[in-house]
């Protein structure tokens, strides 16, 4: 009897940490709508636009970059992309590309702080 009280007692207690440890991603962070501007480090700087609408990313421009042509032109073009429809900087960076792929998501990072 002991020995089933025992195991009980771990099972809730690690049922109590299961729960306690999740998290809740149906809730997305809501934006205020507006186009906000931020500032990231790649190769070099770099500056992107962000368009909020509906309190959701609506689109990524990089709006100045002197990176390397055909090196970083993959995250250019991806990662944009993939923030809008993810509606997240969580994204995956380009491989090939990872100071470009770090300084667009930097850079909307920065600018969605003003959108908060």
């Amino acid at each position: 009897m002991k020995k089933y009280m025992i195991i009980l007692m771990s099972v809730l207690v690690l049922s109590l940490v299961l729960v306690g440890c999740s998290s809740d991603t149906s809730e997305e962070t809501a934006y205020v709508d507006g186009t906000y501007e931020g500032q990231g480090e790649g190769m070099h700087p770099l500056k992107v636009s962000v368009e909020v609408k509906d309190g959701k990313i609506a689109s990524v421009t990089v709006t100045e970059q002197q990176e390397t042509e055909g090196v970083a032109d993959p995250a250019l073009e991806q990662i944009p992309a993939a923030i809008v429809e993810n509606n997240s900087t969580d994204v995956d960076i380009v491989s090939g590309a990872t100071l470009t792929s770090n300084g667009i998501i930097e850079a909307v990072n920065n600018a969605l702080e003003q959108a908060k």
